[in-house]
């Protein structure tokens, strides 16, 4: 992770295998699975973190690049390979450095694909790290942003009855989030334009933690049956409208053209390809 995240970092560990994660997580991996090439692909996960994403691509065979400003969460991820065979280590290669300097670790158009999820809220001024995600990205490539929903800012604290909360923020983009750190949001047209003008058009976007954003941080899993039940509604609902428009989280999947224009996708996102949650849950579970 970067930017003011480090302040976050104990909170965030804390909390992983909590509900709300598992939910985030794996609705992310299905999303973006649908979308990945089927080929082993060179991958740039920025923000990598404990590398919960990371480590399920390098099991599918792609050679990922974790970047994290974190020594502590690189060690949890090393540790997480460490129980991989060994092929899957093989794929994977961390740098410890702030997303920030992304245009100076890597070439250009070095990535088939670029993750950034969970990172921009934490930058008061997106611009250049969007800057350097296009310009590390080859033509053809899929970039994934996950950001918080800066349309539905205020749903969270209105469900909570922070009332205070609410009328901040309806008029604005700023927000304290779980982790207590002071964080933005993003509105989907606005960073859908700022794509677009790099050359990243929006091919799709789903929702993310329709249901469950209320939960509490450290609510635990439920049985598997109910688990099941909860990821599969959440995933439909994060494809169909009106339910994505207002979820915690918007998951944008863009893709790097050499000028060509492709519209956002309006329309309710096409059914996932899916599997089993039983592989994002051998990172969380410590």
């Amino acid at each position: 992770m970067s930017g003011g995240f480090a302040t976050g970092e104990r909170e965030w560990r804390a909390h992983l295998g909590t509900l709300r994660q598992v939910v985030r997580q794996e609705l992310v991996a299905r999303q973006l699975a649908a979308h990945l090439p089927g080929q082993p692909s060179r991958i740039l996960d920025i923000g990598c973190g404990q590398g919960t994403q990371a480590l399920l691509l390098a099991r599918r065979g792609h050679a990922v690049t974790g970047l994290d400003a974190s020594a502590r969460l690189l060690d949890d991820f090393r540790a997480a390979l460490a129980a991989e065979p060994a092929q899957v280590g093989e794929r994977v290669r961390l740098v410890q450095g702030e997303a920030g300097s992304v245009a100076g670790l890597f070439p250009p158009s070095s990535f088939d694909a670029v993750l950034c999820q969970g990172v921009l809220m934490y930058f008061a001024d997106p611009e250049p790290l969007l800057d350097a995600i296009a310009r590390v990205a080859a033509p053809g490539a899929v970039v994934s942003l996950l950001v918080r929903n800066g349309d539905a800012l205020a749903l969270r604290p209105g469900l909570l009855g922070d009332w205070d909360s609410v009328a901040t923020a309806f008029d604005g983009g700023s927000y304290r989030n779980r982790i207590g750190v002071d964080a933005r949001a993003d509105r989907l047209a606005d960073l859908t334009a700022a794509l677009a003008a790099r050359q990243l058009p929006v091919r799709q976007w789903y929702g993310v933690r329709v249901f469950t954003d209320i939960a509490a941080s450290d609510a635990p899993l439920p049985d598997p049956v109910t688990l099941d039940a909860i990821l599969r509604h959440e995933e439909r609902a994060g494809r169909t409208d009106p339910y994505r428009q207002v979820a915690a989280l918007l998951h944008l999947i863009a893709v790097r053209t050499d000028g060509l224009a492709a519209p956002l996708a309006d329309g309710p996102a096409a059914p996932l390809a899916t599997f089993s949650c039983r592989h994002t849950m051998l990172v969380y579970i410590q």
